[in-house]
């Protein structure tokens, strides 16, 4: 699978993929932890790292995601 990202296309494959996810599930514990111990600083720091995560694995999910829905 090939996906236009930012320059050019980037190619991904089922093991970057599961990397990312395996990561999103650290940085998900992390924050938890994070929060329960009141570390804001360290906290938005691992939820800005799992946002840029969250949208790079919703553009691979969405390869035109400037469709528009019927309704």
């Amino acid at each position: 699978m090939s996906v236009d990202w930012l320059r050019g296309k980037v190619e991904v494959d089922q093991e970057t993929i599961q990397q990312l996810l395996e990561e999103n599930e650290q940085l998900i514990i992390c924050i938890v932890e994070y929060q329960n111990n009141g570390w804001a600083n360290e906290c938005v720091q691992c939820q800005h790292m799992l946002h840029r995560n969250l949208i790079y694995l919703a553009t691979i999910g969405d390869p035109s995601p400037t469709m528009k829905m019927s309704q």
